[in-house]
């Protein structure tokens, strides 16, 4: 199968770890818009699932025992992404800490590839993490697509079921997938071409 016609793998990062997070309900719903598409085959990296390291080793030191195991459970995963999307909630009007830690540990596995967001909370639904996200992701030469989607007061907008009640989710959702698609497969037939160098 060519590197046009192969689905895109999309690597879905869940960004909360707290006890009794909505991130499940959120990350369901997406799930089931990227189940819908047979373009893109998905990979979700649950860091409550997939905790890892916690301490950076000082500048040449060796990392705590332990590590190895613990980013060879995500990093592998990551580095097999076409494309990423990011379940995040808003914590004083930034991201968690969780997310943080997980893009730390990682470098290359975001080179030249799309991010997507797909956030939540209250009032702001999420877009201050967003917007923060953004500015760290340039820094590791990833690209972040304009789309997003957002749900305020998200904890009212889902039913029993797991749906979205917001009538402009779903479609938010397909041009958020849409444009991701776009620039996964812009950026993967390029790097086939001419490997990228950050």
């Amino acid at each position: 199968m060519s590197s046009t016609t192969e689905p895109l793998r999309i690597a879905v990062l869940v960004g909360s770890t707290r006890e009794g997070r909505f991130a499940p309900v959120v990350t369901k719903w997406l799930s089931g818009h990227l189940g819908q598409r047979a373009d893109m085959r998905t990979d979700v990296v649950d860091l409550a699932e997939t905790p890892l390291p916690t301490v950076f080793p000082a500048f040449g030191q060796q990392p705590p025992p332990g590590t190895e195991e613990l980013l060879s459970a995500v990093s592998p995963r990551l580095a097999a992404a076409d494309a990423f999307v990011f379940v995040t909630p808003e914590y004083n009007h930034s991201f968690p800490a969780s997310l943080k830690n997980a893009i730390d540990w990682h470098n290359e596995q975001w080179h030249g590839k799309p991010v997507a967001f797909v956030s939540y909370g209250g009032l702001s639904g999420g877009l201050r993490a967003v917007e923060q996200l953004r500015v760290v992701m340039a820094e590791l030469n990833a690209t972040t697509i304009r789309n997003t989607v957002s749900f305020h007061n998200a904890w009212g907008t889902f039913d029993e079921d797991g749906r979205s009640t917001e009538p402009a989710a779903d479609a938010a959702a397909k041009a958020l997938l849409d444009q991701l698609a776009w620039w996964a497969h812009a950026l993967r037939d390029a790097k086939s071409v001419r490997p990228y160098a950050a």
